[in-house]
């Protein structure tokens, strides 16, 4: 049986991304993330048209999930890529909050619906609780903001000043930041993704 080159490039990247991506450990995700706490960033919710794949938002610029996304990158897993050929695949099982009729590879794996709902597909969907312990470097965590509004983070192996709760890495408005914010909103989501 003759494999066309195309196919073989395929079976290569396959397992070139999940060898990669099973050498990190959590506590190095958590790591990629707290490096991003570093980088001067202006949160700015507008919709860029960006390269595909690992394409990413202006380095200065970005939300919540670009934490998230830029976090994965650093460990050589491309979000951007994932969520839209599982959305591509799966339309109907990703949330239509935005009227859409098809993907749209810019903005897609930027929203923190389309991401709960990937990281349910493919990660581990932990327990929420109120107990601090149960949130590990590496977990990433969403919440209801209220009206509408949604928000995701990645806890860390740093703690609050009491040593009682897990720093989040995260942005809400000021930046990529490590805070004292686990329990600040409505948990919604808690999962672990490799």
């Amino acid at each position: 049986m003759k494999l066309s080159r195309q196919f073989i490039s395929i079976l290569l990247a396959v397992y070139a991304a999940s060898s990669f991506a099973q050498s990190f450990t959590f506590n190095q995700l958590e790591d990629s993330a707290y490096t991003l706490t570093k980088q001067k960033v202006i949160y700015d919710p507008a919709y860029f048209s960006i390269s595909y794949p690992n394409g990413d938002v202006p380095p200065n610029k970005g939300v919540c999930t670009d934490i998230i996304i830029r976090t994965y990158r650093k460990v050589g897993i491309d979000l951007q890529r994932l969520v839209h050929e599982d959305m591509k695949a799966n339309f109907a099982k990703y949330p239509k909050n935005w009227g859409l009729k098809s993907t749209d590879k810019n903005i897609d794996h930027r929203r923190v619906p389309n991401l709960m709902t990937f990281f349910s597909r493919f990660g581990e969907v932990l327990k929420i609780t109120d107990n601090p312990n149960d949130y590990n470097p590496g977990n990433i965590v969403c919440w209801n903001l209220g009206g509408g509004l949604t928000h995701i983070g990645l806890v860390s192996n740093k703690k609050s000043e009491d040593g009682k709760r897990p720093l989040i890495i995260h942005n809400i408005g000021a930046g990529q930041v490590l805070e004292d914010c686990l329990f600040k909103y409505k948990i919604i989501g808690h999962y672990r993704y490799k």
